[in-house]
């Protein structure tokens, strides 16, 4: 019939039927038959909402950054947003007869805004860029705590901060410095490898020097010990060619001593025949010649007085007119004769 109406609402959606200014039904999921120009409808979403937001605020240090999150919440109090919001559905029971359901997510932002903004500003850039979390946090409990978030009856079941960004010249100025101090880094970490070789390199030139004095100075060592050795038995050389030598001193000493007493003894004999000699001597030149001739010729062989006659002979030459030898003399002469025993 004309006026006649029915409305079914999901299970997720509190409705309330208002009559005459009265509460006449309300509840989630309702379904029913109503008559429409004396009934208002008031619809009003209970599901959780996933609201995103992005919004610019300036840090401490006055630098802007760009706040990216999303909140989510849920509308716990319908009667308390109905009554400061108008949620009434139009004659065709499916839109709103005003936009204040659209502006909703709009008030829960602001307030997300302004507590942002407080905890913005006090930090700077750097701090702020990397302060998501803790920006979370105390948001969060300000939308808890948040008077306007409970006068309209709503519970915040989550916020996210997805990103804090600078502008973009901003942030190509901190990449860039960034950028320096990773190549500043690189340059350093390649310089403490280059360090750290050469310092490796030294260390093992400083082995090799170290093994190179030891094994001189073991070198030396042995030459020294060597010399040591050559100069004991040089001077084990020396004295036994010290001690040779007196021994060969004292055994010229007593050579000389020794010839010069055999030269005493020699002169001692020389004197005693030169004065048997003399006495001899004297003795033969007081005696007559003949006498000594016939001693001398005492005890010769034949030949020999042979020889002493033919001396004679000779001697007296002049008296002797004519000699005559014959050959068997000569022959008896010349062979020789058998030594007396």
């Amino acid at each position: 019939m004309f006026g006649i109406k029915f409305i079914k609402v999901q299970p997720t959606t509190y409705l309330l039927q208002y009559r005459g200014g009265q509460i006449v039904r309300e509840g989630l999921g309702l379904s029913f038959f109503y008559w429409s120009p004396t009934t208002s409808l008031v619809a009003v979403p209970v599901a959780s909402s996933d609201v995103p937001f992005i919004f610019q605020e300036t840090t401490g240090d006055f630098q802007s950054v760009t706040v990216q999150g999303q909140v989510t919440y849920r509308v716990s109090e319908p009667k308390r947003l109905a009554a400061l919001l108008n949620y009434t559905l139009a004659r065709d029971g499916e839109t709103y007869v005003s936009d204040d359901p659209e502006k909703l997510p709009e008030r829960v932002i602001h307030v997300i805004n302004v507590l942002a903004r407080a905890e913005l500003q006090k930090l700077a850039l750097r701090e702020a860029i990397r302060a998501s979390d803790d920006l979370v946090k105390s948001v969060k409990s300000g939308l808890v705590a948040s008077d306007e978030i409970t006068s309209l009856g709503l519970e915040v079941l989550g916020l996210s901060i997805l990103a804090i960004k600078p502008t973009p010249e901003t942030a190509r100025a901190l990449e860039a410095e960034t950028r320096e101090k990773l190549f500043r880094e690189s340059d350093e970490a390649i310089y403490a490898r280059r360090k750290s070789a050469v310092e490796q390199e030294r260390a093992i030139k400083e082995n090799e020097l170290n093994t190179e004095i030891a094994i001189e100075t073991k070198k030396r060592q042995i030459r020294e010990t060597q010399m040591d050795a050559e100069r004991a038995v040089q001077e084990k050389e020396g004295l036994l060619k010290k001690e040779a030598l007196e021994s060969n001193i004292g055994l010229e000493d007593r050579r000389k001593s020794l010839v010069a007493l055999a030269a005493e003894n020699a002169k001692a004999e020389a004197d005693a025949r030169a004065y048997g000699v003399s006495s001899t001597m004297k003795a033969l030149g007081s005696a007559d010649a003949k006498i000594l001739q016939a001693l001398a010729s005492t005890g010769m062989r034949p030949e020999q007085l042979i020889a002493f006659a033919f001396q004679e002979l000779a001697g007296k030459a002049d008296k002797i007119g004519q000699l005559n030898i014959s050959p068997d003399l000569l022959r008896e002469l010349l062979t020789p004769q058998p030594a007396r025993k």
